[in-house]
């Protein structure tokens, strides 16, 4: 399995950031799998924001919650983040992974597989 994040690499403050994750080599509708979004800002650990699972229900970090939004599209294979007022703060590579037990995740979980990651900057 293969995932790829793209997505602007540079957002203004206030702006909402929009990420999508496109996997290959397995759908994203098969039982029992999470697709997940993760961030780590600069200097920072790692920080899941939010999964979707392969149900089509949605999870996210309390402390996003109000911020964070995980849709799907079946068809194209895809899931995507979308990251509401953004600050300065929101600066960080984010990240797509595939997880196999049910969400929330500390930032130790290992997940099954991981994008590359991409960078965003926020700018004020």
């Amino acid at each position: 399995v293969q995932l790829q994040e793209s997505g602007p690499g540079l957002v203004k403050a206030s702006q909402t950031l929009s990420l999508t994750c496109t996997v290959s080599g397995g759908s994203i509708t098969t039982n029992y799998y999470y697709w997940s979004w993760i961030r780590q800002p600069p200097g920072k650990g790692l920080e899941w924001m939010g999964a979707i699972a392969s149900s089509g229900s949605a999870y996210y970090s309390p402390s996003l919650k109000s911020r964070t939004s995980i849709s799907r599209d079946t068809s194209n294979n895809q899931f995507t983040l979308q990251l509401t007022a953004v600050t300065p703060e929101d600066t960080a590579v984010y990240y797509c992974a595939r997880g196999s037990l049910p969400p929330p995740y500390g930032p130790r979980y290992e997940y099954d597989f991981w994008g590359q990651g991409t960078q965003v900057t926020v700018s004020s």
